[in-house]
């Protein structure tokens, strides 16, 4: 796998062109240049991928969790055995350094493994009835065919997570994967379909989000709908879920909080902190955004976190050298740049950073606003980009309010050796996740979602099959 792919549709086990031979061209974020086309889906591509996913389902849904388990497995061994080649793809398609695309595919593998473990573990439930000779059982089953709707940033995470809860509990599903990233998704299916899925039960299409979405969610054959993405959208795509009692899974943007108190480790937090706003060139749903450091160590932590940034080497991907790749799109540049310029007008310090980097490939200077008051865009708006705020507080209370004060609650994040603190941040703070010292997020094992503006449902742990699995009372007497 030397050169990039035309990316084809898969439906009923085919990789095939559209019906309509339509195509979108896909650029190399880091050089601006096309390096191959992916299909672009039409209503008759989607009444086929409906036609084979409701087949699939036929299949899939009698297939033993036992089996769906072992397929599941050889799909993961498969995928970490292509993982370098994948890696070199997702690189070229999204831009992020290549040591991170391999580090996506390895966690990939690993959420695969999770689900094949869960899909034998889709227990019911034997009640206790009121009289003798009843007996009052829960029965799982899967829900039907999925229709599953992912975004660019992390195109083989997020669809991965989506794809294996799916498969673990029995359901066929129809991914539309991002046109701007579709080499490293459909890649990854390919070690599902190379494992030995049935035909129907996994298929993928491109095309233009609003008229896929619109109609495989209204369609009767889909009985679900998961989604990442913005929360403009996810709302509208929800308000549609409800309107067909489609059943739904919303994980949506965030704009997360980083508490840093006067007791902390500072250069632990800095040094944590600093990669994890520069994973990804800071597109990232659970970026750290706004950095709210307690008065006793703020001035330590915005030097030494300002450092970081500015030193960050940024450049193609597949330069090992490469900390921070370039932004995936060139949308992104002007939306950077009007917020920082708005920032700076309300009385923001610009500490360093704030530029566009060149005239080719869409590279984007790392860039720390200090002092940004509420009242600034950026404080309001996901930035979505390589761009962190850091602000004062004063007392718990205060950090704690700040950190609510949006309607978003998605990640967010504290560094403090006071357990009392962590106690009252776990209690207090409205977000899906908290993680106290370290980067504790997105683990296969764990819950991964949001609460109030950014979504809700889980895409981790063990709840997160659920929602992909209907309960059934059954209840007979002799």
């Amino acid at each position: 796998m030397t050169s990039y792919p035309d990316v084809k549709l898969l439906i009923n086990g085919e990789w095939r062109d559209a019906i309509g031979g339509r195509t979108l061209p896909v650029f190399d974020p880091a050089t601006e240049e096309k390096i191959g086309t992916v299909a672009h889906a039409e209503k008759a591509d989607l009444d086929a991928a409906l036609a084979s996913a409701a087949k699939g389902f036929e299949i899939w849904r009698e297939t033993s969790a036992f089996e769906r388990s072992k397929l599941m497995r050889r799909a993961a061994d498969i995928l970490r055995q292509r993982k370098d080649d994948i890696a070199v793809l997702m690189t070229l398609e999204n831009g992020k350094p290549l040591e991170q695309s391999k580090i996506e595919l390895a966690n990939a593998a690993d959420v695969i493994d999770w689900f094949a473990e869960e899909a034998r573990r889709t227990y019911g439930q034997i009640i206790p009835p009121r009289f003798a000779g009843v007996s009052q059982m829960a029965i799982k089953f899967p829900i039907g065919p999925v229709a599953a709707f992912t975004p660019w940033n992390f195109p083989v995470n997020q669809v991965v997570r989506k794809l294996s809860a799916a498969l673990a509990t029995g359901c066929s599903i129809i991914v539309k994967a991002p046109e701007e990233t579709p080499a490293s998704p459909a890649e990854m299916i390919r070690c599902f379909i190379d494992a030995g899925v049935p035909a129907g039960v996994v298929n993928l299409v491109y095309g233009i989000p609003a008229e896929i979405s619109e109609y495989l969610i209204a369609h009767p054959v889909i009985r679900k709908l998961t989604f990442t993405g913005s929360t403009p959208v996810g709302k509208q795509l929800a308000a549609l879920a409800g309107l067909h009692m489609k059943r739904a899974t919303m994980e949506l943007g965030g704009h997360a909080p980083v508490m840093i108190f006067d007791d902390a480790d500072v250069e632990k937090a800095i040094s944590v902190m600093g990669m994890t706003k520069l994973r990804n060139a800071g597109q990232v749903c659970v970026s750290p955004t706004r950095f709210l450091v307690q008065e006793g160590v703020a001035d330590r932590f915005t030097e030494g976190f300002t450092k970081i940034m500015a030193d960050a080497k940024v450049g193609n991907g597949l330069d090992p050298e490469t900390v921070m790749g370039p932004l995936a799109n060139e949308r992104r540049i002007p939306a950077l740049e009007g917020l920082i310029n708005d920032a700076v007008a309300h009385g923001a310090t610009l500490k360093t950073g704030g530029r566009r980097i060149g005239n080719k490939g869409y590279f984007f200077e790392p860039t720390v606003l200090a002092n940004v008051p509420t009242t600034a865009r950026i404080m309001n708006e996901e930035p979505f980009g390589p761009v962190a705020i850091v602000n004062r507080f004063k007392t718990l209370d205060e950090a704690v309010t700040e950190a609510n004060r949006l309607p978003f609650g998605l990640a967010s994040y504290a560094f403090t050796t006071s357990t009392h603190t962590a106690h009252v941040l776990g209690q207090k703070v409205e977000a899906g996740m908290l993680t106290i010292n370290h980067n504790g997020l997105a683990l296969p094992e764990v819950p991964f979602g949001g609460v109030k503006d950014s979504g809700y449902g889980t895409e981790g742990g063990s709840e997160a099959v659920e929602a992909y699995l209907e309960t059934r009372f059954v209840t007979m007497a002799s």
